[in-house]
């Protein structure tokens, strides 16, 4: 993430080296120079620092990402100008860092300070949540997040480089340069993977957001003499850790992992009893009531008439992509199931906040679309039902390609039903372009509205593996539509009996 950097001129020309200097250049790291505060400061507490900020610099970011996946998705379209954004404010600070010509450790310190207290605070779940509640339309809560918290923070981190390097005694300054964006480039590297794959996994976001702010408020205390100024970088310290743990910790937390963050809340709805939402990044992905036998959401008892009575599926294989609160299986023992899901954790989760009881089938942890192209088994049914928040379906899950994986893991005469969020009259780009790529693959399939009093509302559509379709059919001949002149319609009928 960080773009290569050298010194300005305001470092100070290298020492003359001594007689007895070693003949490699480059080779031999020199004793500080006078303009430290501090007497001694050994060059490896020089170089941890570049790696923390490396670390915390794209820890803040993927921290950042994440934070915005439960109220604007993680469409390229909310990531690129966010990653643009902070590589922006990391190159000024680039800039900013070189033009310092004194107190350098001094100026790491306050901007240290300053990052973990935007970090700790900012990027804290309860405070998302209220930002994208309160501010409105949502690309302002966007603005207020990265460009008030995350690109500060890059901007400040991002000057510890070019300060950092006017310390560092080589023989070049190209070596000076070299080993700091090293240890600079190892921290972002460390830092994506270790918080990604291993953080957020197991610990959660927050975890995340507090491993960041230790580590900028570790080191502080060593960068000034001890006196007023050290006492007041430790209150500062203390200070920000305090809010860290309350804005992490003590405040009102969803379940968060790194994919996706959960709730479970008591609802009031026509008709159900006592009904509880299982809430995936802030949308309504599964309802169950208490009520025997149990109530769902209206397109999970649609699709379970569809497999159970109209399709009268016995000893089927029905596979799910996308687990959500794993309702559609619940207390149906007739077929057999098999749930794909990204997250690790959701089955969990389901299991001991929405259900109160084992899910009833097989969970496999995988994408969708990897499942699909690694799988060989052959299903009777398939159910698409994928959203990584709100209305938004993940972008690689609605392309033709994976409609045709879909197909492809058909049994034949199977059925593929999708849930989508679509206006009711099906007349936005976003609905007409997605259904005609579903009717690429599969042809003519059936389109069910089951909610027309709402701007958005689902909308099944079910299509069969042995209807044909697709333009690489030559079975299938393209419609024609009857006229007065050449209306076809009788022969047609006796053509389809």
């Amino acid at each position: 993430m960080h773009d290569p950097v050298t010194p300005g001129t305001h470092a100070a020309a290298p020492a003359p080296a001594r007689a007895d200097a070693p003949a490699d250049e480059g080779a031999a790291t020199l004793p500080l120079r006078a303009t430290t505060p501090l007497a001694t400061l050994p060059p490896a507490l020089l170089f941890l620092l570049v790696f923390v900020e490396g670390f915390v610099s794209l820890g803040a970011e993927i921290v950042a990402l994440r934070r915005l996946v439960p109220h604007m998705g993680s469409a390229i379209t909310v990531t690129a100008p966010t990653i643009g954004f902070f590589l922006l404010a990391l190159a000024l600070g680039y800039q900013a860092g070189g033009r310092v010509a004194a107190d350098y450790l001094q100026r790491v310190q306050r901007n240290f300070l300053i990052a973990a207290g935007l970090i700790a605070v900012g990027l804290a779940g309860p405070v998302a949540e209220i930002l994208f509640t309160h501010l409105q339309p949502t690309p302002v809560a966007w603005l207020v997040l990265v460009g008030g918290v995350l690109c500060p923070v890059a901007w400040l981190l991002g000057q510890t480089v070019p300060i950092l390097t006017n310390l560092l005694r080589h023989e070049r300054a190209g070596a000076r340069s070299g080993a700091a964006l090293y240890w600079s480039t190892l921290g972002s590297f460390l830092g994506a993977v270790a918080l990604s794959l291993g953080v957020m996994q197991w610990l959660g976001v927050g975890a995340a957001v507090l491993i960041c702010v230790g580590l900028l408020l570790a080191p502080l205390p060593a960068l000034t003499a001890a006196g007023v100024v050290r006492r007041r970088a430790l209150a500062g310290a203390v200070a920000v850790a305090g809010a860290a743990l309350a804005c992490n910790l003590l405040l009102p937390q969803q379940i968060e992992t790194a994919y996706a963050t959960y709730r479970v809340d008591a609802a009031e709805i026509a008709g159900m009893a006592s009904p509880r939402v299982f809430w995936i990044n802030n949308s309504p992905a599964s309802i169950i009531d208490a009520g025997e036998p149990p109530r769902y959401a209206r397109y999970i008892e649609r699709l379970r008439r569809l497999l159970v009575d109209e399709l009268g599926l016995r000893g089927g294989e029905v596979l799910v992509l996308g687990a959500g609160g794993f309702t559609l299986s619940h207390r149906e023992p007739l077929n057999h199931y098999t749930y794909v899901d990204i997250d690790p954790a959701v089955q969990a989760i389901a299991e001991r906040d929405f259900l109160g009881e084992p899910i009833r089938g097989r969970f496999v942890v995988a994408d969708a679309r990897a499942h699909l192209r690694a799988t060989r088994e052959r299903h009777d049914v398939i159910v698409v039902d994928v959203y990584s928040a709100l209305t938004s379906i993940p972008a690689h899950l609605v392309t033709r390609e994976f409609w045709r994986a879909t197909r492809d893991a058909l049994a034949p005469g199977g059925v593929m039903a999708a849930n989508l969020l679509l206006d009711p009259a099906l007349a936005s780009p976003y609905a007409r372009n997605l259904l005609a790529s579903i009717h690429a693959e599969y042809g003519p399939c059936a389109v069910e509205v089951l909610f027309r009093d709402r701007p958005l509302g689902n909308v099944l559509v079910i299509c069969s593996a042995a209807a044909g379709g697709g333009a690489d059919d030559s079975a299938t001949l393209p419609a024609e539509p009857y006229t007065d002149e050449r209306n076809r319609a009788d022969i047609d009928v006796l053509r389809s009996r």
